[in-house]
């Protein structure tokens, strides 16, 4: 290992101590998430992709107003707001309406006693539009990911800065994916920061907040 390679993670984990009791906080508020919520929590995540996080959330909060839940009108128009705009609105749209119809088999997921690996694996094969990355994203949101990495290209750009992956990769294809994340978490045993807070204190290097 380089010397500033070395420096690079001494400093890692120093900030890791600075801004660990916050990353704590965000992550106790992801596991006391009422059963409730996980529907919106869902809508966010599929929403996220190619999209801004804070447009995704301004987008579920008019959701929310509007009573999406309840009433299940078209979405649409909310996700083609200026102000909330989210890519790719009309399929997003779609798939809103899909999981909408069909929560009651998510939840019915959620409540067994599959392991974060196999529910990921259910989730990604049962709820259209969520890849690993956003199943991954959804579990942690709920508190269920159990040390999962979310490889957004925050994660990946990081993961390359400390020598973890040679190169960003192109695309992710599931066994890329496992490949990756097992590094995620081999390096994050080595630096001695879980891989969840690892996650949100990647997030807060590249964006200055500690969010969702």
């Amino acid at each position: 290992m380089t010397d500033k390679r070395k420096q690079n993670i001494k400093d890692l984990t120093a900030l890791h101590e600075s801004r660990k009791k916050a990353i704590q906080s965000r992550l106790n508020d992801f596991s006391r998430l009422s059963p409730d919520k996980y529907f919106y929590e869902l809508i966010y995540c599929l929403l996220t992709p190619q999209s801004s996080a804070q447009h995704a959330d301004n987008a579920v909060r008019a959701l929310q107003i509007a009573g999406f839940a309840e009433n299940g009108f078209d979405p649409e128009q909310i996700l083609r707001i200026k102000e909330h705009y989210v890519r790719f609105h009309k399929t997003k749209a779609k798939r809103l309406i899909q999981v909408r119809e069909n929560f009651a088999t998510v939840t019915g997921a959620l409540s067994n006693s599959m392991s974060p690996f196999d529910l990921r694996e259910w989730l990604v094969f049962h709820v259209k539009g969520l890849g690993y990355k956003e199943a991954t994203h959804f579990l942690r949101n709920i508190g269920k990911n159990g040390g999962l990495a979310i490889l957004d290209r925050h994660i990946l750009r990081n993961l390359k800065r400390f020598g973890v992956i040679r190169a960003l990769p192109k695309s992710l294809s599931r066994k890329k994916y496992f490949v990756i994340e097992k590094k995620f978490a081999d390096f994050a045993q080595k630096v001695g920061v879980p891989v969840d807070e690892l996650d949100l204190l990647f997030w807060s290097m590249e964006t200055g907040e500690i969010r969702k």
